[in-house]
């Protein structure tokens, strides 16, 4: 993990996740279990809600291919969440494309327009991961 992805959950821990770095309250720690490793790893990332539902955009800054915790999700969709000083199990429900992924990704372009400049300078369509509790998962 870099050092500034480490700056960064240090703070969140911190701060219970307010007022961290440029994200300041729109920020989550997710944990993923690695696809091939099987090692827990802590990602810090912008979100959204929707619906009561957690969003999350597999953007990676534009780059030209998913991040690990995108890779991580779609081989283990369990995973864990910190909103704030709360910390929960949460189901992965991957969003690669159409309407309802254009749908989630300009909810948080418009909180965060970078996401437009990320979508701009990459080849692959940026997806949508939805992240609901556990309990209201199961319960769907």
């Amino acid at each position: 993990m870099s050092d500034w992805n480490n700056k960064i959950i240090d703070e969140f821990r911190a701060k219970g996740g307010r007022g961290v770095g440029p994200f300041g309250d729109q920020l989550v720690l997710l944990t993923t279990r690695g696809a091939r490793s099987g090692k827990s790893h802590t990602t810090p990332l912008a979100f959204h809600r929707d619906s009561g539902r957690y969003i999350v955009i597999a953007s990676m800054g534009g780059a030209p291919r998913h991040p690990a915790w995108y890779h991580n999700l779609l081989a283990n969709p369990e995973a864990e969440l910190e909103v704030g000083s709360e910390k929960f199990r949460v189901h992965a429900t991957p969003v690669p494309a159409g309407a309802e992924r254009d749908r989630l990704f300009a909810q948080q372009a418009a909180i965060m327009p970078g996401f437009w400049e990320y979508e701009k300078k990459t080849t692959r369509v940026i997806p949508a991961v939805v992240l609901e509790r556990v309990e209201e998962a199961a319960a769907a």
